[in-house]
Parts: C-alpha cells; sequence; structure tokens
C-alpha cells in the first residue's frame, strides 16, 4: 500500500474552514409552537433550513416522496455508478418531476430511497436467496421511513420491479390514515431488431443445444433493452405489479406500463404530485381506497392480463398490509373461473407484443371497461384519481387521451390496439384461455399454481385437459437442474422435480432460468417440471409451482425418488387439476394408495437447505411460515408470530 493512498494526493485537502454563518434569516416560530411543539418538530425546521430551504416557506404543508432509485445517474444519462437494473436506472427523474410539481403547488417535498435488487441479475445464483426475504424486509424500511418524518401531510411512492414494488404497495396499503399515490416507474422498451429480455435470459440453455451462436448470443444480450430504464418488456411480475397496482386504484388511471423517460412517464409523476395535494385537501385516506372489493378487482384484472403467478404471492401481502381478508385458493379459483384473459403480451401470446403496446392499446382502463361490461367489477371503488372507478371509466371511455395513444400503436408499430387488448368475444376466438390453474393431489396436498396459459396449445388434448404421466428425475438445487437441461440429460417426455427450494430451503427462489429454458428449447413442451420454488409463469409444458407444503416442511413432494411414476392432469377449462404419484418401478396404482407409499418413505436422501441460505433468510422463512405461509402471502403476522412464540 503505497502512502499517497494512506495520505491523499491532492493539495486542496488542507483547505478547508472550521466554521460557516450558517443560513440566513428566521424559522417562522410561535410562542405557541414554542411551548407545545415537539422539539423534534422544532429541530426538523434547523434541519431544513441548513440544508438550504428558504426558512420563510417551513411552515408549508410537507409531503414525502419514497423510492426505489438505484445507481448514480449523470444529468446526460451517463452511469457514474450502475444501478442492479433498468427499473430503477431512471426513477429519479420522476422523483424530481414530482418534488417540483409539490413545490409549484407551494408544499415542501421530502425524498427517500431503499432500492431493490434484480431477480433477473440474481438468476441463478445464491443471490436469490435474498429475492422474496428482500420484500418485506423493504416494505418494513419503507414504513419506517414514513413514520420517521411524523409531520408528513401524504406520501408518494415511486418503483418499478419485482420486489421493490410490492414492498412500496404493501408500505402504502399500511399507512390507512394518510393520503397514498402510487407511481409505477414503467417499462423498456423492446430493441428495434433482437429479443427480448425473456428470451435472453436462455441464452446459455440456448446455445448449449447448438440453437444459437456464440455471436449471436453476444449480439442479443447487448441489444435487449431497447432504452436505458423501466422494468422488463414482457409481463413478468415487474409488470404485473404495475398493472395490480392501478387495478387497485392506488395509482392515476392509465399509468401502468408506460415507456419510462418519455414525456407521458414523466407527467404521471407530476400529475401523482397534484392528486397527493389534492386527496390531502379532501381528508382521503387509503383506507377509503384500499378495501375488499378494491382487492377482488386486482384479482380480476390480474386474470384478465394474465399476469405472473407471483402476484398470488403478493396480493394476499398488500392485503394483509391494509388489515384486509387475504385472498384464498378458492377466491383465486373463483376469479380465474370467471373473467376471461383479453391481453395478448410477452410472454403468454398468442403474438408477443411487448408490454408498451398494452399501454398504448388503453391499459388497464381499457381492460377495465370489458370486465366492466360482464359486471366483473365493482365500480363504486374510489380511487386516488378521488372518482370512483365507475367515473373514472366513465371518462376513459370518452377521452382524448384513449384515442390518440391507440392512433399511435397503429401508426408507429403497425398494431391494432383491438389484436393487443381484445373484447371477450374475440379473446374466445383467439383461443386465448384463463390465467392460472391450482391442482393437488397427493403431491401438493395443499395445492400448487401452474400458468395455464403458457402450456403450449400442442400438448393440450381436444378438450382442452392437458394430461401427461411419466418418470420423475428428482433435483434438489437449480444449479443441478439447470446443468441437467444445458448439458442434454433431459429429454422429452421426463418430468423434473425440483424440491428443498421453498422458503425454508433458498428462501422460495424464482426458478425462471428452467422454465424458461424449456419454453426456448424445442423439445420442452414434452417435459413438465414440479417445484416448492417458485417462476414468473414463462414455461410452455406444464410448469407447476407453489407446492405446498415444501418438501423441507414435510410436504410429500420431498419424499419423490427417481424414476417414480407421475400423473399431472391440469383442466384449462375449469382450472382444477391433479399431480399425483401414481407408481414406482412397473407398478402402478391409485393416487389413494399414492399417498400411503409416499408418507411411509424417509425424506429424499439429498434434502437439506441450501448451505448458503443466509440466517436473515432462515429467520424469514420461520417467520413467514407462522404467519400463513406462501398462500397468505409470505407476510409477517405480528399476532400469529407472538402466539408461537408465546407457546414456546
Amino acid at each position: 500500500m503505497s502512502d499517497e493512498l494512506l495520505s491523499g494526493r491532492s493539495p486542496d485537502i488542507y483547505n478547508l474552514i472550521t466554521k460557516a454563518p450558517g443560513p440566513a434569516g428566521q424559522l417562522p416560530l410561535t410562542e405557541q409552537m414554542l411551548r407545545e411543539s415537539p422539539s423534534g418538530d422544532i429541530f426538523g425546521w434547523t434541519q431544513n433550513a441548513g440544508m438550504g430551504w428558504n426558512p420563510r416557506e417551513l411552515g408549508r404543508k410537507q409531503f414525502l416522496i419514497l423510492s426505489t432509485q438505484g445507481g448514480l445517474r449523470a444529468p446526460n444519462g451517463e452511469p457514474i455508478a450502475l444501478g442492479y437494473h433498468t427499473g430503477h436506472w431512471e426513477i429519479g427523474l420522476l422523483v424530481q418531476a414530482a418534488a417540483q410539481e409539490f413545490r409549484n403547488l407551494k408544499t415542501i417535498p421530502f425524498a427517500a430511497y431503499c432500492s431493490d435488487p434484480c431477480d433477473g441479475r440474481t438468476q441463478g445464483t445464491v443471490g436469490m436467496f435474498d429475492s422474496l426475504p428482500y420484500r418485506n424486509d423493504a416494505a418494513q424500511v419503507f414504513r419506517r421511513l414514513i413514520r420517521s418524518l411524523p409531520t408528513r401531510s401524504g406520501v408518494i411512492g415511486i418503483a418499478t420491479c419485482d420486489k421493490g414494488l410490492p414492498a412500496m404497495m404493501m408500505a402504502l396499503a399500511s399507512m390507512r390514515d394518510l393520503p397514498c399515490v402510487l407511481v409505477p416507474g414503467g417499462v423498456t422498451l423492446p430493441p428495434a431488431e433482437g429479443e427480448d429480455t425473456a428470451k435472453v435470459q436462455t441464452l446459455g440453455a440456448r446455445f448449449a443445444h447448438g440453437q444459437i451462436s456464440l455471436a449471436e448470443a453476444s449480439e442479443a444480450g447487448c441489444r435487449a433493452c431497447g432504452s436505458p430504464g423501466g422494468g422488463c418488456q414482457f409481463l413478468g411480475t415487474a409488470a404485473t405489479s404495475q398493472v395490480v397496482g392501478e387495478a387497485l386504484g392506488l395509482s392515476l388511471p392509465h399509468s401502468a406500463l408506460a415507456p419510462s423517460g418519455q414525456p407521458v412517464w414523466t407527467d404521471l409523476a407530476v400529475r401523482s404530485a397534484r392528486a397527493a395535494v389534492e386527496l390531502e385537501g379532501r381528508k382521503i385516506t387509503t383506507r377509503q381506497i384500499l378495501t375488499d372489493a378494491s382487492v377482488r378487482n386486482a384479482m380480476a384484472v390480474h386474470a384478465a392480463f394474465g399476469g405472473s403467478t407471483n402476484l398470488l404471492l403478493h396480493i394476499p401481502a398488500v392485503a394483509h398490509a391494509a388489515k384486509l381478508r387475504r385472498p384464498a385458493v378458492e377466491d383465486w379459483i373463483g376469479i380465474n373461473r370467471k373473467v376471461p384473459r383479453l391481453v395478448s403480451v410477452l410472454p403468454n401470446g398468442p403474438v408477443h407484443h411487448p408490454t408498451i403496446r398494452a399501454f398504448l392499446a388503453g391499459g388497464v382502463p381499457e381492460v377495465m371497461l370489458h370486465l366492466r361490461e360482464l359486471n366483473l367489477l365493482d365500480t363504486s371503488v374510489l380511487t386516488v384519481s378521488g372518482r370512483t372507478l365507475a367515473q373514472v371509466l366513465d371518462w376513459w371511455a370518452k377521452s382524448e387521451r384513449r384515442q390518440r395513444f391507440k392512433d399511435i400503436l397503429l401508426r408507429e408499430d403497425g398494431v391494432s390496439p383491438d389484436d393487443v387488448i381484445m373484447s371477450p368475444s374475440q379473446a374466445r376466438a383467439r383461443g386465448l384461455t384463463s390465467t392460472v390453474a391450482f391442482p393437488r393431489g397427493n403431491i401438493a396436498p395443499e395445492g400448487s399454481v401452474i400458468k395455464a396459459t403458457s402450456i403450449d396449445p400442442s400438448v393440450v388434448d381436444r378438450d382442452g385437459v392437458y394430461r401427461k404421466e411419466g418418470p420423475a428425475k428428482v433435483f434438489v438445487s437449480e444449479k443441478d437442474a439447470i446443468a441437467a437441461i444445458k448439458s442434454g440429460v433431459i429429454h422429452s417426455g421426463d418430468i423434473m422435480v425440483l424440491i428443498g427450494c421453498g422458503p425454508m430451503g433458498t428462501g422460495m427462489e424464482e426458478t425462471y432460468q428452467l422454465t424458461s429454458s424449456l419454453k426456448y428449447l424445442p423439445f420442452g413442451k414434452e417435459v413438465a417440471l414440479i417445484t416448492d420454488a417458485r417462476f414468473s409463469g414463462v414455461s410452455t409444458g406444464a410448469c407447476i409451482g407453489h407446492v405446498g407444503p415444501e418438501a423441507l416442511a414435510g410436504g410429500p413432494i420431498g419424499n419423490l425418488r427417481d424414476g417414480d411414476r407421475i400423473r399431472i392432469i391440469v383442466d384449462r377449462n375449469n382450472l382444477g387439476g391433479s399431480v399425483d404419484f401414481i407408481g414406482e418401478n412397473t407398478t402402478t396404482f391409485s393416487a389413494e394408495r399414492g399417498a400411503e407409499i409416499l408418507a411411509s418413505r424417509s425424506p429424499y436422501p439429498l434434502l437439506s437447505p441450501n448451505a448458503a441460505l443466509p440466517d436473515d433468510t432462515r429467520l424469514w422463512a420461520a417467520l413467514q411460515q407462522v404467519s400463513g405461509g406462501t398462500w397468505g402471502g409470505c407476510v409477517f403476522d405480528p399476532e400469529s408470530i407472538l402466539a408461537a412464540i408465546c407457546r414456546k
């Protein structure tokens, strides 16, 4: 280590001052404040003046802007320090636009941050063990930041991606006595020529199978992000969370999926600041906006979009934060049986439109117009616009905004808006099926989830039922499972079983690299996957996740062996199904007998929590388990946790 590293190189370091005059002027204090206000209120004004705010303005109302901003971006857009992902890279521009509008409205803006990880960046790494647990931690940090500014009059939350946006929704939902507005951070553009950010995550698997050259992989991976900001271009967890936030009424109409960095996107932050001020003036708080009815509306919109299965974790968590009833499996089944899928986007199709086209075609309010006609929404709910959903949809139906964005889609991309967001009759004619099904059986007695829309139609029988029997190939780590796919161990007809990857094993890691690899390999539709982990829904064969109980909690999935015969039935019409162990070696038997055999077996010999599982995540897994587990949203429920501790 050089002396220069220890002592510094620049002579300017010795040019310093030891005192300064401080801000000029006076705090607008009153005798009553000095006698009755907490010392913290007065010291807060001192700090505000110290940071340079005009002391004459310090009596104005204060609004807090929370965000997931990440990285350090120069004013010209050049990176000084990279963020983890494009989703939080440009969010500072939204913070700035909102803050300036708060100033224009004669209020005082504050800004605070809790950045977020990238699920794509951590795929296949131990970083994924922190992904879902991060959501609860971030929600807690956001809540603490809100409460730590006791003089705030309202809050807007700006977030984009897989865990940061659900965390923000949970935090805002818990602020029941404050006006709160959610600003979704938008989407990135697709490349003019090239692959989307979903498909490029399969470069390794496709290269290993000779589907793509090294040069092609290198170029596709470089250009997948058409613009530097926003969430991925497909309807994964990030985009679905934006849709759900708007459907809950927490965001202004037609805000989800706006293109990051463009004027329509910045305008959302400006209008959201205005909305927060208006809500505060009218004494409308989150308690009046988030209700059981608005949660049901969000579930209906989720089904109509064909959204990510990860929202089965996040919507219950938002409901819990708002002290509302958490939807159960039966609620999801009921909603998805009634609500048709209407949106054709990546990754479900049938046409793989990027998410910006869903925005241009009308986004959430366009879908809600169709759902209202089917009487599938409660339009009496209040939204952060200060209007009821009925009033919002009446406005949207006749708005210039609606028509002009549809015109842009037709003019720029040559795509009819009605081919992206379809009427129910069009959707039926195009063969769009409901989003998710919930198989049970002796492998998943508490239930499981499959994104039925993603099953390749060619492996579904004419009656709309997927049926498959095959041998199990059991894996206890995602690393081993993806290696098997790349090395040719997995063949057409196999049923991959990935165990020990629920909350207690890996923090319920997302296994996107497995499901997406199968989707983009020619034989992938002939392979099924069953796991106690989760995935965003990009799949092609029957990819079944959220299996409960998880293997390490004693679930029968943990007692399967290589070669066990498994039968999968998924009815895409009534969204039911089963996943059963029905044979070993050459012997077959009933599902009931299979349950008995599984119960008599010991766990798979290699089954154990991942050795790299952080202590933080182990604690999270234990707390969420006693709070309702994965089907309860992986939340921390204080009453359940305290009751469990007291029993000990």
